[in-house]
């Protein structure tokens, strides 16, 4: 092998060049290329770090709260006591805490068999004034089940749709429930209470009643910029209400997304139908 003679001016600095090269070998080392070195969860685990399916924006990890049955009542209390205290329907807004729907102020015009306006409960008094606004798809309608004693004399649990509901859905705060009728989606989005302001909350989560399978409905939540950042499926609770919620860190949400089954006349092997009663969700905080 014949070897070139290195210039003495290079041979001087050579050492210094060497060096350097090392230096640079440690570092990459130590830091790596940007790759995560992280070992990936086996087959069947679940990740909980910032993993996230596929078409589903990275998000801080949320806390979700799910339960059923017997366990409701203090699972949505664990909830409350995750969003903070209960600002009411006032409008304007607040620094923190959460805001709730129960249906029951709905006054009989506006109950089955007739709709409820979209915007009822971002009125800009009290105590309509709770900075949500509810989007039906196409040929679909909000319905709120009427009460005992209506004018009207409709049935209570939307017996008007079919005369063993009211058998079969609970109520969590009597009387009335809630469900889109015609359609399999609502789309339930932000404001500050009262205004046109758009607004982002930190958690929602609601009442079901007769969820009967593990395939129910899903809440698929959103960012301000339309990236889905989570989905949740309701936890069954035949015959039973349930209930999930899922808070994060920060007020990352700006709108949710509630996939039914379509409430009609019937319920069969493949119609699991449900509906709901109250919703619980972070402040709306602007954008």
């Amino acid at each position: 092998m014949t070897c070139a003679r290195v210039p003495g001016a290079l041979a001087r600095r050579l050492p210094a060049v060497l060096a350097g090269l090392a230096a640079t070998a440690v570092l990459v080392a130590a830091c790596g290329t940007g790759t995560s070195t992280e070992p990936k969860p086996a087959s069947g685990d679940q990740a909980t770090g910032p993993a996230t399916p596929l078409g589903v924006a990275a998000a801080a990890e949320p806390t979700v709260v799910m339960g059923a049955g017997d366990a409701l009542s203090a699972t949505v209390e664990k909830f409350r006591g995750i969003l903070g205290p209960d600002n009411g329907g006032a409008p304007g807004g607040a620094p923190n805490g959460h805001r709730e729907i129960n249906w029951d102020g709905v006054p009989d015009e506006l109950a089955a068999p007739n709709t409820l306006p979209a915007d009822f409960f971002n009125a800009a008094v009290e105590p309509r004034a709770r900075g949500l606004v509810l989007e039906v798809g196409a040929g679909g309608h909000l319905s709120v089940s009427a009460d005992e004693g209506n004018p009207a004399g409709v049935p209570v649990r939307f017996g008007d749709l079919n005369p063993s509901y009211p058998a079969t859905f609970e109520t969590f705060s009597a009387p009335r429930l809630f469900t889109p009728v015609g359609t399999e989606t609502v789309d339930l989005k932000f404001f500050v209470p009262g205004t046109n302001q758009p607004a982002t909350v930190r958690g929602f989560g609601a009442v079901y009643a007769d969820v009967d399978t593990d395939a129910g409905p899903t809440f698929e939540y959103y960012d301000a910029d339309g990236k889905k950042i989570g989905t949740e499926r309701v936890p069954s609770g035949p015959d039973a209400l349930s209930f999930l919620g899922v808070a994060y860190p920060e007020p990352v949400i700006a709108s949710v997304r509630i996939v039914y089954v379509v409430l009609g006349p019937t319920e069969d092997a493949s119609h699991d139908v449900a509906v709901m009663d109250d919703f619980f969700y972070g402040e709306p905080l602007p954008r």
